[in-house]
């Protein structure tokens, strides 16, 4: 068959990989993909955004599986208007997406189904969020109610901390619209997990677990951003923490959504912490995790498109997993996730089948930054520490006069 990705980022790199090794799948494209993943997919110039073009490309080229994956176009109603045109599509549709859309919509149907999350208050005036901080303390969370990029959360330690973020959100627009609202969270304690599932309707087929760290900088320091790392499996947890975050958190978020009238077909991504008192949500996302899916997806063993396909069909499948380790080492652009410089040359990068490139171009043969997360170097090893070890010695060949990362990507579970 035929297959699309929609997309130009690492995540989309990885479902490129993944589809390229699939017996089912003739050819790969991606609209509008990049430079770097052109080993493993046909890249097209349609932005993800131009809904039209993608429908009459995916015609023309007798498209038999799209998958989409960025935030913004699921938002935009692409997968209903892949289906309005009876093409098959992996990825909710618009009402679905909003799981991730709005913050505060997740809140609500995390309450009505009791899905176990922290307590939220959400305001759109700052005075009021202001007087709710004050009177909560911190340490508090704050976050950007729609799409910020990952970089809409402040975990704020301190109440001026809080309040400077209240600030950047509703009075300075930081965040544009995705920060009209804002929601005031519950300070959750214990350790983070990313859970992904193939959901279709009631249908939940869970993926291995992964760990991203979010932190610009080493030890969990400095900015949020999009992730700058992640690993898969996480020993930390057992496969029965596991089993209980699918069967508390995914399984009635799937149910939710449709008795809520908006069944949900795609990935549901379910960022937990895992606390005392067992898996707490987070944040919901409507698609693969980005890094997440750079560490995932090497370790599934079964064809991608079939079982996305399966899924499709109303059958469960039963996905096939290595029980190897893999680790990923994002390498960003200095200054990021705040302002940076782009088109400077990347003249070295490693050679390796897990490296996958988003925030960049080719320019005369070399490489240039284009964006704040320039690519993902991942390895898989039979453990963990070998995996870890292995990323890290081949990132000394990559050339980071314009570039950085973090050197401790695992370690919580390599202690």
């Amino acid at each position: 068959m035929n297959v699309l990705v929609v997309g130009a980022g690492g995540r989309e790199h990885a479902l490129a990989y993944a589809f390229a090794k699939s017996a089912s799948v003739d050819r790969v494209y991606a609209a509008p993909g990049n430079d770097g993943m052109v080993n493993y997919a046909e890249c097209v110039n349609i932005a993800e955004t131009d809904q039209e073009s993608l429908v009459a490309f995916a015609k023309e080229k007798a498209v038999e599986l799209t998958v989409i994956g960025p935030e913004a176009p699921l938002l935009q109603g692409l997968a209903d208007r892949f289906e309005q045109e009876g093409l098959r599509v992996f990825g909710p549709g618009e009402k679905a997406a909003m799981i991730e859309g709005s913050k505060s919509y997740a809140k609500e149907i995390m309450e009505r189904y009791h899905i176990p999350t922290g307590a939220y208050a959400s305001f759109s005036a700052y005075e009021e969020a202001e007087a709710y901080v004050r009177r909560q303390g911190a340490p508090i969370v704050i976050k950007a109610d729609g799409l910020a990029a990952g970089k809409g959360v402040t975990v704020a330690m301190t109440e001026a901390e809080a309040l400077q973020a209240l600030e950047e959100v509703l009075k300075d627009h930081k965040f544009g619209k995705a920060g009209a609202e804002v929601v005031i969270e519950e300070f959750l304690e214990g350790e983070e997990l990313s859970l992904m599932a193939f959901v279709h309707g009631e249908m939940v087929v869970p993926m291995v677990a992964a760990q991203d760290h979010k932190r610009a900088y080493n030890n969990d320091e400095g900015p949020n951003t999009g992730g700058m790392g992640a690993y898969s499996p996480v020993p930390q947890f057992t496969q029965k923490d596991i089993d209980e975050a699918v069967e508390k958190v995914l399984q009635p978020a799937a149910s939710g959504l449709v008795q809520e009238g908006a069944p949900f077909t795609g990935v549901l991504y379910a960022g937990l912490m895992m606390t005392s008192a067992g898996p707490k949500v987070i944040e919901f996302n409507a698609r693969f995790g980005d890094p997440e899916a750079q560490v995932v997806l090497p370790r599934l063993e079964s064809d991608l498109a079939e079982l996305l396909t399966a899924l499709l069909d109303g059958e469960k499948p039963e996905p096939v997993w290595s029980e190897e380790a893999v680790l990923g080492v994002v390498a960003a652009s200095k200054g990021y996730p705040g302002s940076y410089e782009k088109n400077l040359p990347i003249a070295r990068v490693p050679e390796s089948p897990l490296l996958f490139f988003a925030g960049v171009e080719k320019k005369d043969d070399v490489y240039v930054n284009s964006g704040g997360r320039v690519l993902l170097l991942s390895e898989k090893a039979a453990t963990l520490g070998e995996a870890k070890k292995q990323v890290y010695e081949k990132m000394k060949e990559l050339d980071t006069n314009n570039l950085f990362y973090r050197t401790d990507i695992g370690f919580r579970a390599l202690q």
